[in-house]
C-alpha cells in the first residue's frame, strides 16, 4: 500500500519530503558534498549508544564508519569525499557512557573523553586529530579541505577552535563566558557561523565571525534558544532553529 504523504499543509516551504531512517534514534545528518551520500549518528535500543554511518541516499543503504565502541558524535565529510570526521569516546573506555538524565528535558553529555578522529569513508585508516584532555567535539571542515573547526573545553570554558586538516596549528577564536559550539565554516570560507549559549543555559544565539576570530557579529536577539545555524550555498542566507514562538516548539528560520 502506498504510505501516506509525509508532508504537511502548513509547511508551504517544504516539498518532497522523504524518510531516510526507520527505527532507533538518528540524528546530526549532513550531506557529502556530491550530495550522494549522508553522514549521520544513530542508535537502537535504550542500551545502546551512537554510532557514526554513511547512507547512500539514493538506495538507503547504509555502513557503519565508526569503531563500533564508546560514544560517537558530530560527523562530516570532508569535501573530497574520500575521508570523515567525527568524535568518539571509545579510547576512553569500549563501553557506552551512562545515559543522562533527560526527565528534565534534552541534555546533551559532555563526555570528557571525547576527541577528534578522521577516517576514510568506509571506516578504514582511524586517525586521532586531538589529544587534549576533556571534551573535544563538534568539527567541520572547510570546503577547500585545509582547515577544521570545533568545539573544545581545553582551556576551561567551550570555545570555538580552529586546525589544519592534519591537526596541527591549533587557534582559539571564542573568549566569552558560556557554551561556544556548533561552528560551520561559510561556503566560501571567509566566516564561521556558531551558537552561543549564555551562562546561565537558558538563552541562545547565533553568530558569525571571519575565520581569523576577529569581526564577531551577532545574528539573533529573541530572548530565546536559537541554535544549529548552517549556511546557504550562496553564503546569502543561513537557516537555523529557534524556539522563540514557544519553549517546547522549536521551529526553522
Amino acid at each position: 500500500a502506498e504510505s501516506s504523504p509525509l508532508g504537511r499543509p502548513q509547511e508551504g516551504h517544504l516539498r518532497n519530503v522523504r524518510q531516510l531512517t526507520f527505527g532507533g534514534e538518528n540524528a546530526e545528518a549532513y550531506f557529502s558534498l556530491d550530495d550522494r551520500w549522508l553522514i549521520y549518528q544513530g542508535h537502537e535500543g535504550d542500551d545502546a549508544c551512537d554510532q557514526i554511518y554513511v547512507m547512500d541516499t539514493s538506495s538507503g543503504n547504509r555502513r557503519l564508519v565508526s569503531t563500533g565502541k564508546g560514544r560517537t558524535t558530530c560527523a562530516y565529510f570532508f569535501p573530497s569525499g574520500d575521508r570523515v570526521l567525527f568524535s568518539s569516546t571509545h579510547l576512553g573506555s569500549p563501553d557506552c557512557p551512562p545515559r543522562p538524565d533527560y526527565s528534565q528535558g534534552y541534555v546533551w553529555p559532555l563526555e570528557k573523553s571525547y576527541d577528534i578522529f578522521t577516517a576514510r569513508a568506509d571506516g578504514a585508516d582511524l586517525k586521532r586529530l586531538t589529544t587534549a584532555p576533556g571534551y573535544d567535539a563538534e568539527a567541520t571542515i572547510s570546503r577547500d579541505g585545509k582547515k577544521i573547526v570545533f568545539t573544545s573545553v581545553r582551556d576551561g570554558d567551550l570555545e570555538i577552535y580552529t586546525m589544519d586538516a592534519d591537526g596541527t596549528n591549533v587557534r582559539r577564536l571564542t573568549r566569552q563566558p558560556g557554551y561556544d559550539g556548533g561552528p560551520f565554516f561559510s561556503p566560501d570560507g571567509a566566516r564561521i557561523i556558531w551558537r552561543h549559549f549564555d551562562e546561565s543555559g537558558m538563552n541562545a544565539d547565533v553568530f558569525t565571525m571571519k575565520v581569523d576570530g576577529t569581526d564577531k557579529r551577532r545574528v539573533t536577539d529573541f530572548k530565546s534558544m536559537s541554535w544549529a545555524p548552517y549556511f546557504h550555498p550562496s553564503g546569502q542566507y543561513i537557516i537555523f532553529t529557534s524556539n522563540k514562538l514557544g519553549f517546547a516548539n522549536f521551529e526553522l528560520f
